[in-house]
This record gives structure tokens, sequence and C-alpha cells, in this order.
């Protein structure tokens, strides 16, 4: 047996070691790096046709809390890489879902539907109602799950995550499935409008319906220069002279499609997020929200200018002023910019509208979808026999008649070739695939790229390129485009993007960045799950 002596000595050796484990669990929580709080709120923002040629050109022009805040402060990504054969809803898709749009579906802001020989938009939906507008649409065509998803599911369902933007298909992609509300403006009334699909219909969105609609205002409204014309930078001393003057009257039936697209516009969606952050207490509760906004800097297509480098300076001015008083209504009203994560990237903007002028002498003519339809379908005849073997154009593809082919028991892959083949001897057309070659990778420059931008059910038999300089038959733009010409350009643009966290520092990133890779690496900041589409590792500050 112990003696008394030796239980004492034990006792005490033992108090020694857990006194000494204390210490030691103390030492390492002292010197354990501080990980920085969660933010409190989250301001997503894309804006169409964002360009650093710009951004670097107006820097003087720019205050300090706008662009020059997210460029000195935050993380700086050059070149945002989407890909070819891309919109700004597909864009959008692909920065809040990190999917491509073979994986989320989204491949295009309108589809074609064979049946209806029309484009539609791709997030229609027959089961749900529209709120002040008669559009019928939801995020079920969206087929993975987006940062807002991600960030409502974290938080239980009790953060407030909404989305404001001119279009109705940016607003519902930005809210993904999980949303609180999805709110954009309606091409016909000009209301803020919303699907039956989000449960939230807050004050603000009631209150400028009702008490200050755009319709009530939009006679009032007018777009000119907000600087002297003489102070813009490289642009031409004609049009200087005759700046610009742009209003939006009663007797024109796409006056509300024209505002949209106008900086105006920007103001508006401004107003009613700062609305939002201020009257409801977004961030300043115990979850983390999120507000997402959708802006445009591309060129105004309703310019009657070919040259309308003025209208697009005075954007982004305009853009720079709007940013500022958001982030201020954020130290204001809201959490504070200290802990809000902000995250901007461009997206890409449809083709110019208005070719050169004659006098210039650059080579152009004009594609007719139409008239290629009809000498297709001709030559198709010719080699099958009569028949509608067309089913229709959208968006540079060609829709063959599957159900007359199979009928006929002719094979379609080897219709789509013929048709290919004829089609890349047709003036306008400089190239042509087949939907065989872009999912064999076979397609273009960036033929993995090209794939990986192709939903199979969604897209055409044939894809042609047109030749650059011509323009497309006004008549033959799809509605999702507003009927409005088009001019082809080839290139595939990349886009700045800015990422600006609470401790995170600012640093430049120079190479390009895949689109892809935003939506883990912003999830990697909220220390929640990447959305279930998104391969790409996150980026590490």
């Amino acid at each position: 047996m112990q003696s008394l002596k030796e239980k004492q000595l034990k006792s005490r050796r033992l108090a020694a070691m857990v006194v000494a484990s204390l210490v030691g669990v103390a030492v390492v929580a002292q010197t354990a790096p501080k990980v920085p709080a969660k933010p409190a709120l989250v301001l997503g923002i894309t804006v169409e046709g964002l360009s650093d040629t710009y951004l670097e050109l107006l820097r003087g022009y720019f205050g300090a809390n706008g662009f020059n805040r997210l460029i000195n402060d935050g993380v700086v990504f050059t070149d945002v890489d989407y890909g070819p054969n891309i919109d700004a809803t597909a864009a959008t898709a692909m920065l809040v879902s990190g999917a491509p749009a073979s994986i989320s579906n989204i491949s295009a802001a309108t589809v074609y539907d064979k049946e209806l020989r029309r484009a539609v938009s791709i997030l229609n939906d027959a089961s749900t109602l529209g709120n002040f507008t008669s559009e019928t649409l939801s995020p079920k065509a969206l087929a993975v799950s987006t940062l807002a998803d991600e960030l409502r599911v974290a938080e239980g369902g009790l953060n407030g995550v909404y989305s404001i933007a001119p279009d109705a298909g940016q607003a519902i992609i930005l809210a993904g499935h999980a949303g609180s509300g999805a709110f954009w403006i309606n091409d016909v009334n000009g209301n803020w409008s919303t699907s039956t699909a989000y449960k939230e219909v807050p004050n603000p969105i009631n209150n400028r319906n009702f008490t200050s609609s755009l319709a009530s205002r939009l006679d009032t409204l007018k777009w000119t220069p907000s600087i002297a014309p003489e102070l813009y930078p490289d642009i031409p001393a004609y049009r200087k002279a005759y700046p610009f003057r742009h209003v939006f009257q009663r007797n024109n039936v796409d006056r509300y499609r024209a505002f949209k697209r106008s900086a105006p516009a920007n103001r508006e969606v401004t107003d009613l997020a700062a609305d939002f952050i201020s009257s409801m207490g977004l961030g300043k509760g115990k979850t983390t929200d999120m507000v997402s906004l959708a802006y445009n800097v591309a060129p105004y297509p309703y310019s009657k200018d070919a040259d309308s480098r003025l209208e697009t300076m005075d954007a982004y001015l305009r853009l720079d002023a709007d940013l500022a008083r958001l982030f201020a209504t954020i130290d204001a009203a809201g959490p504070g910019m200290n802990r809000t994560l902000v995250v901007l990237a461009g997206v890409p903007a449809p083709p110019a509208g208005k070719r050169d002028e004659e006098r210039f002498g650059v080579p152009h003519g004009v594609f007719s979808p139409r008239k290629a339809q009809s000498l297709l379908n001709v030559y198709l005849m010719a080699l099958h026999g009569n028949g509608e073997w067309i089913a229709g154009y959208h968006n540079n593809q060609i829709f063959l008649n599957a159900a007359l082919a199979k009928e006929r028991d002719v094979d379609i892959v080897a219709l789509r070739r013929e048709s290919a083949e004829f089609l890349s001897r047709m003036a306008g057309v400089c190239r042509s695939f087949t939907l065989d070659d872009v999912l064999a990778g076979k397609a273009g420059n960036d033929a993995e790229a090209m794939r990986r931008n192709t939903v199979v059910g969604h897209s055409g038999d044939v894809f042609i390129t047109i030749t650059p300089g011509w323009e497309i038959e006004a008549a033959d733009v799809n509605a999702g485009q507003n009927s409005r010409p088009m001019v082809s350009r080839l290139g595939t643009p990349m886009f700045p993007g800015f990422v600006l966290a609470p401790g995170v520092a600012h640093r430049v990133i120079g190479t390009p960045v895949d689109a892809t890779v935003l939506a883990p690496t912003v999830a990697r900041i909220l220390r929640i799950r990447s959305p279930n589409g998104a391969e790409s590792a996150p980026l590490r500050f």
C-alpha cells in the first residue's frame, strides 16, 4: 500500500501536469492567428460591358470612394474569362454558380422554342405568376445552386437575400432558387416586378410602384452629359460640339427598354438598393445578408450616332458616383464597409448595333438569316426531297427539322454536316460548325471553352460565325435582343473584377482568371459551401 507521503507527491505531480496543460492551451490561444469576422453584408455587383480600358482612362475623373476604392483597396482581377458565345445572363450564372453553361443549363437569356418557332426566355415557367408584370419567370431552369442559395442555407433561411436589376434574367439568376426576392423593371409598364417564385415584396418595391412609379416620372427624365463635353478625354471635336441628349417620351413604345439600357437606369437600381439597406436593416442582424445588383455601361444601342463613346464615358462617371453613394449608405445606415464583402465583375454586352459610316471604307455587308434559311432549305430539298428541313434560326445557330429527318430516314449527323458545308460557302458566313463538332471539341479557336458553354438541349444543329463587320438584318434578330441590328465582331473579350473584403489585402492578379473560380473564392471568404456545380478550387489571398 502507498504511504500518505507517496499519495501526496502523486497528487502534486498530477496538479502540476494539469496546470502545465492549461498554460499551454492559453499560450496557443494567445498565439493563434486571428480569423477575420464573417462579413455582415455581401454586396454582389455585375456590370455589363465593363472595360479595363475605360477604367484606366477615367481613373483621374473618378472620385475616391467608387471605382478607385475597389482598385486601390481590393483584389483586382484584370482579366475574368467567360469564354466565347456567352451573354450577360449566362455569364452571371457562371459567376454566381461557379459552373459553365453545360452544367448550369443557362446558355443565354433566350433560347429557341422549335414548337413556337420563336425565341423565349430561358427562365419561362408557366407554373408561376408575375407580381406587377404578366411575365411568368422563375429560376427553375438553373440546374445548380448559387452563392445566394448557399448563403441562405448556411443561415437557416433567416437572412435576407435580394437582387435588383433592370433585366429579369439577371435579377433571377442573382437571387438564385432560395433568395428572398428578385426585382426588375418591366418592359411594358416600367414597374418594379417580381415572380411568385419568391416570397417577399418589401415595402421599398411597393412604395416605388404606388407612390413614385417610373411611369409617372419617365417623361421628365433625360440623359445628358454630367460634365462639360469638352472635359471628356479622347473624344473627337465634333462629338463635343454636338453632345447627346436622350429622352424617354410617352409616345415611344420602346421607352422602357431604352431607359433600361441607359445610365439613369443605374441610378434607379442604386436608389432602390440604398432603400433596401437603410430601411430593412440589412447587415445589422445576427446573420449575413446579401444584396446583388446589375448595372450597365455598354455602348448605348439607342444612340443616333454610331460613335457612342461620349455616352459610354458618362455612364462610367455616373456609375462611379452611384457606387460611392451606395458605399456611403452602407457606412451610414448599414453594417459599415469594414463588415461588408463587395464582389464586382464585368459581364459581356451585346455587339454594337451600328456599323461604321460608309466614308471610312471598312468592308461590310448585310447577313439575312431568313434568306440563309431559305437557301439552305432549297439545297436540302434537292438532296432529300421536298419538305421544311429548317426549324428556325436563333443566336447564330440553325435548327434543323429532326422530326422530318427521322421520317425520311435521313441521318441527322449527316444532315448537319451537309448544312454546315453549304452555309460555309454563303456570303457573310466565315465559319460553320456542327453541334457534333462542338461537342467533340473541334470547333473554333477555343474549342474546349465553346464546348463547355454549349447546352445540348438548347443548341441548334449548325453554328455559324458571321463575317466581321457584317450587319445581321434587324428583322431577323431574335426578340431577346429587342429586334435591334447587330454588327459582327470576332474575339472574346475579358472583363475586370474586384473583391473588397475585411481582412483581404490589396493585390493585382494580372493573369487571366476563369470566371468559375470566383464563386468558390467568395464562398471561402464567407466560410460557406461552394455552389454544388463549382469544380474550380478557390483562390487564396
